[in-house]
């Protein structure tokens, strides 16, 4: 239990309850037991009347939802991965949708048995790979599409539209988001101690990373739209294009892509503040323990926009040869 309990607070996760201590005699305690049973099994969905390892028992309705449309979108990123030169940049977007789905069938499995400890340990080995390592592939997928991107254009397009050189993007906010990342576990261990200032401290130590990661993305987000708008102005014969006798799917033009990219990155802005929200109100706070904040603030927004990828596949709009390949570096790994 105790490992579970530090397991949890590592990755940023709902921690355990402590499990209530039922005194009295011996048939007082057999009867409040298998009250909790009929309370478990008739109301499921309401944490007042129950007590789960996990603290709070996901709603199936909407987790089934999620898990279809995360299913849905990742089966046809991997039928596109397949179908247009199997690119193995584009499987931080694949592995990650695919991840999404495998966390939301592990809280199924969490809602049918809130009381087991074997499968809320299951759930504390998916989390970290699935609700933190698919946002990281979605975030490490936009740094390498605007390197692509910006690197199919001539050295001087890139030097008057880039104030970071595109073979370095993909570097600098990939190891940003790694030291983010471990700032966020071990502030998340800490708070698993039974002394409160050491607990304390854990927590501020993950705001920081959480805020730091935060301030990551939104300095690539300024990069991407700075990108756009010096297209526009100072090359508005490589910005304009003509949509009306282009097929959207055929990706033509690559301003499609730019505003995707642009999209994506509000969605998983929504996401990084939500999650900062979430921690800062603790464990039994109001935003952690109700789900309609982590679907409408997390999974939706990811989802949507993730899912754009759908019909805008990134390879459809890059030239046969980029410019520069050694240049983008991690972007073939």
């Amino acid at each position: 239990m105790k490992f579970a309990r530090c397991f949890s607070a590592l990755v940023i996760s709902v921690p355990p309850f402590a499990t209530p201590t039922i005194p009295g005699d011996h048939h007082l305690s057999r009867a409040i037991f298998f009250l909790s049973l009929f309370f478990v099994s008739t109301r499921a969905d309401d944490n007042t009347n129950s007590d789960p390892i996990a603290g709070y028992i996901p709603s199936n309705t909407p987790t089934a939802i999620a898990l279809a449309l995360y299913i849905l979108s990742a089966t046809i990123h991997w039928i596109h991965w397949f179908r247009y030169g199997r690119q193995r940049y584009m499987l931080t977007l694949t592995l990650g949708m695919t991840a999404m789905a495998l966390g939301f069938a592990v809280r199924i499995g969490v809602h049918a048995l809130p009381d087991s400890l074997g499968v809320y340990m299951v759930m504390d080995l998916v989390r970290p790979f699935a609700c933190l390592s698919s946002p990281c592939a979605f975030l490490a997928t936009d740094y390498i599409l605007l390197a692509r991107l910006a690197s199919t254009f001539d050295e001087e397009v890139v030097e008057k539209t880039m104030f970071i050189r595109p073979s370095r993007i993909v570097r600098i906010f990939v190891w940003s988001d790694v030291a983010t990342f471990l700032l966020q576990g071990g502030g998340g261990g800490l708070t698993a101690s039974n002394n409160p200032d050491t607990a304390n401290i854990g927590t501020k130590i993950v705001l920081t990373g959480l805020s730091l990661q935060l301030a990551s993305f939104g300095l690539f987000a300024i990069t991407l739209v700075i990108f756009g708008l010096r297209m526009q102005s100072k090359f508005p014969e490589l910005w304009k294009s003509d949509l009306t006798d282009k097929s959207l799917v055929g990706g033509a033009d690559w301003q499609v892509l730019f505003y995707t990219m642009c999209l994506t990155c509000i969605g998983t802005l929504i996401r990084s503040a939500f999650r900062i929200a979430e921690f800062a109100g603790g464990y039994r706070g109001t935003v952690a323990t109700h789900e309609a904040y982590f679907y409408s603030l997390d999974s939706l927004p990811l989802w949507i926009v993730m899912s754009f990828y759908c019909v805008i596949w990134p390879p459809r709009f890059f030239h046969s040869h980029v410019r520069d390949k050694a240049a983008i570096p991690m972007t073939e790994v």
